[in-house]
């Protein structure tokens, strides 16, 4: 079916532009971004010309961008020549009243602009609970920080420029996720900060000449891969708190950079120690109760680098050990979906006794699933061979209901925990760990990234995973609804997309058979 929703393009030129008379074509722009916002529809794509836009141009502030709006200036420049300057009063569900230029709300994006505010503690982009793109900007003299994110965010906050902030380039607050990919950090006193819940992606940036390249507080978690974090004057990664970042593991290891630090590459201030896991680090600037262990990269088969010349097991998948009992499936085949787009996989893998059922009965097709069911599901599914002893992790006692699952998922290869030794098996998971989980898991062969071209919103997928995507997608276990093209990688994964992966995967190995769907399969169709 053919996609009718009319895309606005609307134009902003705050030298020859006019609110007053102008339509915002090309031929005849408005003057100001608040002009524009002010008749934006479902989905506005609004164009701004070089130049400064501020009060004296004609700006109100804050700037609101709503989702479906996409605000775009000079991306190949890093929105060099449109610079976007002021500060407005916003209240802040988290925080009250904040100085903020611009409010980025539900998926809403900015591209290739300028923004600073120059007010004493005001802050150029504020995300609360929104998922937005922002991308290839320069984020500079503010108040205090570049960026804020908080609520339940989850943004995507790629290739853009952090520098000279007066406080931070990016905060992370709240129980904020998302993912922050190749971006530059450069002389702000913190980098990144990272407090409260949040729990983001923080890989493949640069973070240099700041005082401090990235600080943890409460009860952080992000997931730190494959940055380089060089010549900050006073140090790396500070870790405060109950805060516990993720620095690799043997099957992910971090691979982050850290040198040319004159005090600290690594301080752990907590009383937890944490485990580094493939990072570069000088164990003389590493401070604190912190346990490095290299990564051995020949015996490793989980990292699917694109120079990995390992085969998969000959062996993957045993009968059911009657030693190591599962929860018993207990869905009965003839349960009623109503039509769900994703009943046809989740009625297979009934038949198969492969899908648990809930307390009260129900599927419960459309909730998020949490690392515990996905374990569970995992293990039952493909009851794999044991790759590696299966780790005691510090949070799921014997007595716990996916206690073996979780032990039988893990020795196969399909979970891990994290550096604090603990599984978090009430943690959500996102549809990008599940799609590396199985790629892993199952040992299947790395292909070229290039299948990767088919995703819109390819640019969200981390570095270090890309491989692996682009592996699944070739052997057709990505499964993606309603959009075929949106891979949405960082979203909670829900009970429904579930089984439909792992039927995928069980087609790919050969187990099942074919199951025609619309949102399946994407790369073969020209």
């Amino acid at each position: 079916m053919v996609n009718s929703t009319l895309v606005v393009t609307l134009y902003v030129n705050p030298m020859t532009g006019n609110d007053t008379n102008n339509t915002g074509s090309r031929l005849s722009p408005f003057k100001s971004l608040t002009r524009a916002l002010k008749v934006t529809k479902i989905l506005t794509i609004i164009h701004l010309e070089s130049g400064t836009y501020n009060v004296a141009s004609g700006e109100v502030f804050p700037l609101i961008v709503p989702g479906g709006a996409t605000v775009v200036g000079d991306e190949a420049n890093i929105g060099a020549g449109i610079v976007i300057s002021g500060s407005g009063e916003y209240q802040s569900p988290s925080f009250g009243i904040q100085n903020i230029t611009l409010l980025l709300v539900d998926n809403a994006s900015l591209l290739g602009v300028t923004v600073t505010n120059p007010l004493a503690k005001g802050t150029g982009i504020w995300i609360e609970s929104a998922a937005p793109t922002l991308s290839n900007n320069t984020l500079s003299n503010c108040g205090r920080e570049g960026v804020f994110t908080t609520g339940t965010a989850k943004p995507a906050i790629l290739d853009n420029i952090f520098v000279q902030n007066t406080a931070s380039g990016l905060v992370i607050a709240g129980h904020s996720q998302g993912e922050v990919l190749r971006n530059v950090f450069q002389k702000n006193p913190l980098g990144i900060a990272i407090s409260d819940f949040a729990a983001p992606t923080i890989a493949n940036n640069k973070l240099s000449e700041n005082r401090t390249a990235i600080a943890l507080s409460r009860n952080a978690q992000p997931v730190l891969r494959q940055n380089l974090i060089t010549k900050n004057t006073q140090g790396g990664l500070l870790v405060n708190g109950n805060a516990v970042p993720d620095l690799g593991n043997t099957e992910d290891p971090g691979d982050n950079i850290f040198r040319d630090h004159s005090e600290f590459d690594l301080y752990n201030a907590t009383t937890q120690k944490l485990v580094s896991v493939g990072n570069q680090l000088n164990p003389s600037l590493v401070k604190g109760l912190v346990e490095l262990l290299p990564i051995n990269r020949v015996t490793v088969n989980t990292s699917f680098s694109d120079t990995s010349t390992e085969s998969p097991p000959e062996k993957l998948f045993l009968p059911p050990c009657p030693l190591v009992p599962l929860p018993p499936p207990c869905l009965p085949a003839s349960v009623e979906l109503n039509g769900h787009w994703a009943e046809p996989f989740i009625q297979a893998l009934a038949s198969m006794d492969l899908t648990h059922a809930f307390a009260d009965g129900s599927y419960q097709s459309d909730q998020i699933m949490t690392r515990a069911q996905y374990a569970a599901l995992v293990a039952i599914a493909f009851n794999p061979f044991p790759k590696v002893p299966a780790p005691d992790f510090t949070d799921v006692p014997k007595d716990f209901w996916a206690y073996n699952a979780i032990q039988i998922a893990a020795s196969g290869g399909f979970v891990g925990g994290f550096s604090d030794g603990t599984f978090r098996p009430d943690q959500s998971v996102q549809r990008l760990q599940v799609i590396v989980s199985l790629v892993n898991g199952l040992g299947l062969p790395a292909v070229d990234r290039d299948v990767l071209e088919v995703y819109s919103d390819r640019h969200t997928i981390p570095d270090y995973a890309r491989t692996a995507v682009a592996t699944a997608t070739q052997s057709e276990i990505v499964v993606n609804y309603p959009d075929p093209k949106m891979l949405v990688p960082l979203r909670s994964i829900t009970h429904a997309e579930v089984a439909a992966m792992i039927y995928q995967a069980l087609v790919a190995i050969g187990r099942t058979s074919v199951i025609k769907s619309l949102y399946v399969g994407l790369h073969f169709k020209s």
